[in-house]
Parts: structure tokens; C-alpha cells; sequence
């Protein structure tokens, strides 16, 4: 990713993003050109190094047909938005502004693996709904449904493992402009994107 360095996250930024953005889109090389599928990936930290966990359909080519052998990426979308020339201050001094695009992305590049066996594609499932249902008053379990309909839906999924090998992360947020012409974007901003 094209990185100019007053945009580039440090690495502890990049993985809070992923931390609190759970949705990307994973894109693989396969048989035949790219392989791109849209899902909720968890941030693993437990074994030592930095992991990202999902499933996808048994029914979705991306498992089968990904090249091991070619990192795959996910990116991650933490918010982005229009910025309007009339956002610039300079704008009424010097009218020598044009529209940009401010945003917030994470790209994690590593090996993927495929995850087929039955108690590694459930301790995927069960930590990605503890994630999401954790915050519930009354959070659903894995285990609050019968044990046959989740062996049943089970089989329909594979697990996936993406090995985290390199993390880039980019906060386009005008940190390129000058402090009014920040403040006023920042105002124009306002409920689009968070800005620090």
C-alpha cells in the first residue's frame, strides 16, 4: 500500500483497528486470479504471534482454490469519508483547495490455512461468538443450541487462519494540512469519521 509516512500507523495503532473493526475483506491468489470473500475475522494474540480467524462457506471456492505458497490480505475498513474543498479553511483565502478522501485501513498480509476439522472449526465459531455476543445482557453459546445442529452446521463451514507475516496500517486524516485547515475538516467531519 502506497504509504506516506506521516499517514503510517504505529504497529500497536494498526492492531487496535483490528481489535474493533471485525470485517474485511480477505483476497487470496488462486487457480485462475484473484479470490476476494467478504467476512468477520477475529484477532488472535494467544499463541505468541498475530493471527486472524474466520470461517466461510464449505460451498466458497476461496478455501480450496487459494495458493498457500502466495501471501493472502485482509483489509480492514475503520471509516472514511469525503472531504469537501469548502471544509478548507484556505478555501476563502486563497481558494487553491481541491476534494480529497480521508480514511482509516488496515491491510494484514500473511499465510493462509484452511481449517476442516471439526474441533478446530468449533473453537473458531465458539471465539468468534463469545466476541460478539459477549456484550449482550443474555449472550447466545454455542453450546445453547443442540449439539446435532451445530455437528449439521459444522460441516457446512470451513475454518480459516490467516498467519499474520506483515501489518500496514494508514490513517489518511489531512495530518498533511495546516492546523486551521485540520480544525475546519475536522468540523466538517464531525459523526463521518473519527479523527484523533
Amino acid at each position: 500500500m502506497y504509504m506516506p509516512t506521516h499517514f503510517k500507523m504505529e504497529e500497536e495503532d494498526a492492531l487496535g483497528v483490528l481489535e474493533q473493526q471485525n470485517f474485511a475483506t480477505l483476497v487470496s491468489l488462486g487457480q485462475g486470479g484473484l479470490l476476494s470473500t467478504p467476512l468477520p475475522l477475529l484477532l488472535d494474540r494467544s499463541h505468541g504471534d498475530i493471527r486472524l480467524i474466520g470461517h466461510v462457506a464449505r460451498a466458497n471456492p476461496h478455501w480450496k482454490r487459494f495458493d498457500p505458497s502466495v501471501p493472502s490480505l485482509a483489509i480492514f475498513n475503520a471509516g472514511d469519508g469525503y472531504v469537501a474543498p469548502a471544509w478548507y479553511a484556505a478555501k476563502a483565502a486563497t481558494g487553491k483547495v481541491v476534494p480529497t478522501w480521508n480514511y482509516v485501513t488496515v491491510h494484514a498480509h500473511g499465510r493462509l490455512e484452511a481449517v476442516e476439522d471439526a474441533d478446530g472449526v468449533l473453537d473458531i465459531v465458539t471465539r468468534l461468538t463469545n466476541r460478539h455476543e459477549g456484550g449482550r445482557a443474555s449472550p447466545w453459546k454455542v453450546s445453547d443450541a443442540p449439539a446435532d445442529f451445530i455437528a449439521a452446521n459444522l460441516r457446512g463451514i470451513v475454518g480459516l487462519v490467516l498467519h499474520v507475516e506483515r501489518l500496514e496500517g494508514k490513517a489518511k486524516l489531512s495530518q498533511n494540512k495546516d492546523v486551521a485547515d485540520r480544525a475546519t475538516i475536522r468540523a466538517g467531519m464531525e459523526g463521518v469519521l473519527a479523527i484523533p
